[in-house]
């Protein structure tokens, strides 16, 4: 049995990721890891999907968009602070924070985020300029 850990959101980004966010790495344990994201005002994030992880997003700041897709089904979802969302595996997804302002989620990923090549691009909705 593990010790139990506590900690601030982190100051500045830890990472970048795959999607080009910000990330801000917080606690993980064997069944699962937790993340803040930030995309900042009027930006898109690169389309990804996920080769072994899933992952369930809580928006807490800032509002946009968010495309998923699962074969032939898609959708977009508005994103404004209190929504909860899931990305099942194998999901493709992309989002964007509207003008203005930033778009803030914290996401936990089960099982916990493994490497840098867990992630890959896709294609997607919106032109990342």
């Amino acid at each position: 049995m593990g010790a139990y850990q506590s900690m601030p959101l982190p100051e500045h980004p830890t990472v970048t990721a795959p999607d080009g966010s910000d990330v801000r790495v917080l606690l993980r344990l064997a069944g699962g890891s937790m993340a803040h994201f930030h995309l900042g005002a009027g930006r898109v994030s690169l389309a990804v999907a996920h080769r072994t992880v899933e992952e369930i997003w809580y928006v807490v700041a800032g509002t946009g968009q968010m495309w998923r897709r699962q074969g032939e089904h898609e959708s977009i979802i508005n994103l404004s602070p209190g929504l909860c969302l899931s990305l099942p595996l194998g999901t493709h997804f992309q989002f964007r924070a509207e003008p203005g302002v930033d778009l803030q989620a914290v996401a936990v990923t089960m099982p916990p985020w493994p490497d840098e090549n867990e992630a890959y691009r896709v294609a997607g909705h919106w032109p990342v300029p």
